[in-house]
Formats: C-alpha cells, sequence, structure tokens
C-alpha cells in the first residue's frame, strides 16, 4: 500500500512539474511574441489563464498569457488553463440592465458604459473582479501609437502576463459590423474591448482602451465606450508617447488605476 501511495505521489509530483515546464515556455514565447498591441492588426491578450491568460489574475499562477500583437492591440495573451484554474465568476449582474465602470487614475478619472444585455459575461466578470479589488493599484501597462492606438490595461502584474486565472467567451463579436476584404473592422475611438490570446474564448482581465479609430479583426470582444472625459485623459496620456520612443510599449505618462468599481447604470 506505501509502495502504491509512493508511485503515486511521484506521478502526481512529475506531472505537475511538466505542467510547470510548459507554463514557463509558454511565457517565454509570450513575451518573445510582444506581449499586447503590436503593428500588424491584433489586439491580444497575454490573459492569465487557469495558469490564466486573459487577459487576468493574480491569478496570475493560474495563467499562461502571451499576448499576439501582430497588428492591431493584443491584449496579453492568455495561457491555457490549467487543472486547477478556478471558473469563470457565477452570474449575478442583471442581463437585462446597464453598468458603469468607474476607473479612477493618476491621470484623470475614466467612466466606461457597459450593456449587460449585449455581453453579459463581460460584464458579470468585471463587476465580479471589481469588487474584489482586483484592478485596484494596477497599471496600465501597454500603449501603442503606430498601426492601432490603444492603451491596454487590467493586468495585476503590470507586465501583460497577468489575469484571473479563468476565461470567458467572447461576445458582441459582429457590434463593429462586417470586416472588410483586408479582414478588419474599425475599432472607433472610445471603444472598450477586452484583450486575449488570438485564440477564441480565451479573455481574462486585460481590456484595451481604444483613443484613436483603429482598425483590427473582429476577434476582441467590444464590451463598452468611454465617456468625453475619460477619452481626453487616455488621449493626453497617448500625446506623450512611449518609454523609450517606440510606438508600443509602457506609456511614458504612467497610469495607475488606484480603484475600479462596477455598479448598475
Amino acid at each position: 500500500m506505501a509502495n502504491n501511495d509512493q508511485r503515486r505521489r511521484e506521478l502526481a509530483r512529475k506531472k505537475f512539474e511538466r505542467q510547470q515546464q510548459r507554463r514557463a515556455e509558454a511565457r517565454r514565447k509570450a513575451k518573445r511574441r510582444n506581449i499586447v498591441i503590436a503593428s500588424v492588426l491584433a489586439v491580444v491578450v497575454l490573459a492569465g489563464g487557469a495558469a490564466y491568460a486573459s487577459v487576468g489574475l493574480s491569478d496570475d499562477d493560474k495563467t499562461d498569457t502571451a499576448a499576439k500583437p501582430s497588428a492591431p492591440p493584443s491584449p496579453v495573451p492568455s495561457p491555457s488553463a490549467s487543472e486547477s484554474a478556478p471558473p469563470e465568476p457565477k452570474m449575478t449582474v442583471d442581463k437585462t440592465a446597464k453598468y458603469t465602470m468607474s476607473l479612477k487614475t493618476n491621470q484623470g478619472d475614466i467612466a466606461i458604459a457597459m450593456d449587460a444585455a449585449k455581453t453579459p459575461h463581460t460584464v458579470n466578470s468585471f463587476k465580479a473582479l471589481a469588487d474584489k479589488k482586483y484592478f485596484d493599484k494596477t497599471k496600465c501597462h501597454r500603449l501603442t501609437t503606430s498601426g492601432i492606438f490603444v492603451l491596454q490595461c487590467g493586468d495585476p502584474k503590470g507586465d501583460g502576463s497577468g489575469g484571473p486565472g479563468y476565461t470567458i467567451p467572447d461576445e458582441n463579436l459582429t457590434a463593429l459590423g462586417k470586416a472588410a476584404a483586408d479582414g478588419t473592422v474599425t475599432f472607433p475611438a472610445g471603444t472598450v474591448a477586452m484583450a486575449n490570446t488570438g485564440q477564441p474564448h480565451t479573455g481574462g482581465s486585460q481590456f484595451f482602451l481604444v483613443y484613436k479609430d483603429t482598425k483590427l479583426p473582429p476577434t476582441y470582444t467590444p464590451f463598452g465606450t468611454m465617456d468625453a472625459a475619460g477619452l481626453q485623459t487616455v488621449k493626453d496620456v497617448a500625446k506623450a508617447g512611449v518609454t523609450g520612443g517606440s510606438g508600443d510599449g509602457a506609456p511614458k505618462k504612467a497610469v495607475t488605476i488606484s480603484k475600479a468599481t462596477v455598479d448598475k447604470a
């Protein structure tokens, strides 16, 4: 009996080590791929997946996020979920109601209007995370000023590799119209959408704020719209540029979310 128990423990240990190696390799690949908005056409998120991905999570340990920036903004890609990944939050929002996500930042307040009838899973997840103060004291880690024009936030790690450990389904993907011949649709200035890993249904906690009309594939859930003051705040951050002078990286004007709340409008 003891031998069988020892063998089971040894097999479990080896399985865990293999999982850790796969996650570490996924994170290395994700970083090489350029975490959020690349200069091509895709918004990817290094979300945290069950190992976490999506975009979410200190839940960082439960996520494997990697962004695919070969195009528009890419939220941080999320890692594939692990066997111990937490489930998506239980649905508690009113699916017929509208909500407002309020972000208090050191650069100015940003109010985001959300419609639970169109994106119930996304709104529900943001409310659950905000209620747990998940976004409080986090940085908006990525700004893109060439090709795509977005500010990416929602990663508790602040480097595009974090997430909540779970992923949520894509929603509202046809809201911005039919894709053009180049496979993109226009995400209008003011749009707020989910980052992902480049694969379907891999959103976590990372999201991006569009401050100038941006063409991207219709694979990023558009779930909100910034108010005029919030949009101007993001434009001011973008105007200051990216640290180091490139078109994709940490914003020179650092943005920290001190508090995030989601309430019924």
